[in-house]
């Protein structure tokens, strides 16, 4: 019998990242199912199968279930695994903030790289109850093939726009008349996506830019085809920054959280067309420090990243490394349950308006 593996989805950015796994998984003659919760379904793909219910997954009875966020139903069969949401894994540099948090659900944590890895296998040496395999990020391996996935056909410089709904760290209502005065100059193309959470106003003046001069995607929609066609990348403290130099596209911020010389950060709005001209020449010093500093989030370049994930979980399996009792995290079990319940409540409205 195929091995059978289940997608928690509760944030739309989790169809990219496990997609990759997805065709792994396919590949090696396996079965895959998606249970979302808590955002829409519409971007599932026909040959796609959806699991609404727990009795629908007890049936289903996956070998694994895997997740890009930080929780998920503790009582479903399987062995839970961690796959992470974004680069870097401490994105913001500070505790609070971190995903080094160990909160007792999981029993796999698939890490990117050397500091990553070590950090979780020393918090597993504290309280053994899961285990640590150093594989790299599913939805780096479509990344890496964006380059030939859609054909490019614009000469002019493109700027793929992104940005963070944090309302302290947001560009995008500070943004809107400069990315609106620079397409239509015609000089430059646009690409812009915005966090699914972005307030509906701000969400609604740049789709209404949409034209030859901007694409605008919407946050359901799988953006990664057209990194690809990407000279620059615009954006505040959103994570996605960091996908980009995996493609060797320099990166500009306006006022972000997370500065250092693998970047050009500016102050102000008036210093953002400059600061892409200057990217855009691909400053050898600017490019060095990028390079480097994506090869300490991210070791692995050869697409492979979900093949290594289903080896370890195939190890795990195998081989069930001796672990200690998860926590019991009562409290913490109830707070869950509610918020399912919230979020299933909130999923009917999702599929009746999708």
């Amino acid at each position: 019998m195929p091995r059978r593996y289940l997608f928690y989805v509760s944030q739309p950015y989790s169809y990219a990242i496990l997609r990759p796994l997805q065709t792994a998984i396919r590949k090696r003659g396996g079965e895959v199912a998606w249970f979302v919760l808590g955002c829409s379904a519409r971007p599932l793909h026909d040959d796609e199968v959806r699991l609404r219910t727990t009795a629908e997954v007890r049936e289903f009875d996956p070998v694994a279930v895997f997740c890009p966020g930080d929780w998920l139903p503790y009582y479903f069969p399987g062995i839970k695994v961690k796959v992470f949401h974004g680069l870097p894994i401490n994105k913001r540099g500070s505790e609070k903030e971190s995903h080094y948090r160990v909160r007792g659900w999981f029993d796999l944590y698939c890490t990117m790289a050397k500091t990553d890895t070590e950090r979780y296998q020393a918090m597993a040496e504290v309280d053994p109850h899961f285990a640590v395999a150093k594989t790299g990020w599913p939805k780096l391996d479509a990344i890496l093939k964006s380059r030939s996935s859609v054909p490019r056909s614009d000469d002019r410089p493109t700027v793929f726009y992104a940005s963070t709904f944090t309302r302290d760290v947001t560009s995008a209502p500070d943004l809107v008349d400069t990315i609106r005065r620079m397409k239509d100059s015609g000089e430059w193309h646009f690409i812009v996506t915005l966090h699914p959470k972005m307030p509906e106003n701000i969400v609604e003046q740049y789709r209404a830019m949409a034209d030859d001069n901007l694409t605008f995607i919407e946050s359901d929609e799988d953006f990664i085809p057209f990194m690809g066609q990407t000279d620059v990348m615009l954006c505040d403290t959103s994570s996605i920054l960091f996908e980009f130099m995996f493609l060797d596209v320099p990166v500009v911020t306006l006022r972000t959280k997370m500065p250092g010389p693998y970047l050009i950060d500016v102050d102000s709005v008036e210093k953002v067309e400059p600061a892409l001209r200057t990217a855009l020449s691909r400053p050898p010093a600017l490019m060095e420090s990028m390079r480097a500093f994506a090869d300490q989030l991210h070791e692995f370049r050869d697409g492979q990243s979900s093949e290594r994930v289903l080896d370890a979980v195939e190890r795990f399996l195998m081989q069930p490394p001796v672990l200690k009792r998860k926590p019991l995290n009562l409290l913490r079990k109830f707070k869950l349950r509610r918020r399912l319940a919230r979020e299933a409540r909130q999923q009917v409205i999702f599929d009746q308006s999708g």
